[in-house]
């Protein structure tokens, strides 16, 4: 079995397999969801510089930083919602590692929501995709390409109204589809969080919170460069900090993809 990882080195050294980036950079200025009163609100990341090649550390440079879990491009593990706060292995310190790493199924409704920002994929869209590549296999990351990480600024990328934010997402069917119709690890998504903004009114409220972490399964949020991605082919790695009894955290997502032709 040596052999396949040294022919995935020498396809990444030749550029057969490409690494891309599926992470935003992380900042003070990085949209963190609202949640309305009286719920609590998670923090923006502040930084604090403990030395800078100064007096509290002359050769060195180093911060600390505050933030919440659920900041940035970020992991939601079953622990995060209360239909997965029982089970077993539900936490970043004790989730499995393997199944940090999955085959991408990447379902492209960019144009869809580039006229309607509520658009909600179904299960009938789900069929009509596997119906063309293949059924979405066990083990796999289902991500959602909107376009939504093109948007710039917070206002855009939340986009609020009177009745709240505006963001697509999955449909409450369609949660509940996939959490227990198909083996997936989770899904991934570009907005700032895995259900869409309208979603505190479905019922159940935030259902792919709901169904998926109820089902043991996980969330990517804030993804970029989807459309980088085949719809199938690549190998996501999303490995969280292992925070112990973490409901989640920021992280680095990368994807290895084929070269394109």
């Amino acid at each position: 079995m040596t052999h396949i990882l040294t022919d995935l080195i020498k396809a990444l050294t030749n550029g057969e397999v490409r690494v891309v980036d599926l992470t935003q950079p992380l900042g003070p200025d990085t949209p963190v969801i609202d949640l309305p009163p009286p719920f609590a609100p998670s923090p923006p990341l502040s930084k604090e510089t403990i030395s800078e090649y100064d007096d509290g550390g002359p050769a060195w440079y180093w911060n600390t930083i505050r933030l919440g879990e659920h900041t940035g491009t970020h992991f939601d593990a079953p622990v995060h919602w209360i239909t997965g706060r029982d089970l077993p292995d539900n936490s970043t310190d004790t989730i499995p590692v393997a199944a940090f790493v999955g085959q991408a199924c990447v379902i492209d409704v960019s144009a869809q929501v580039a006229k309607n920002p509520d658009f909600l994929l179904s299960s009938e869209d789900v069929l009509a995709w596997e119906a063309e590549h293949g059924r979405i296999p066990d083990g796999a990351w289902l991500l959602l390409r909107t376009g939504w990480s093109k948007r710039q600024g917070r206002e855009a990328f939340l986009n609020p109204a009177e009745d709240g934010p505006h963001s697509p997402g999955f449909a409450v069917e369609c949660a509940r589809f996939l959490a227990r119709d198909r083996g997936i690890l989770g899904v991934g998504v570009e907005t700032v969080g895995t259900d869409a903004g309208q979603a505190g009114t479905f019922d159940p409220p935030f259902p792919t919170h709901t169904f998926m972490h109820g089902a043991g399964k996980f969330g990517l949020t804030s993804l970029i460069n989807l459309d980088q991605l085949p719809s199938t082919g690549a190998v996501v790695i999303a490995a969280p900090l292992k925070i112990v009894r973490g409901s989640g955290s920021p992280l680095r997502v990368l994807a290895l993809a084929p070269a394109a032709r």
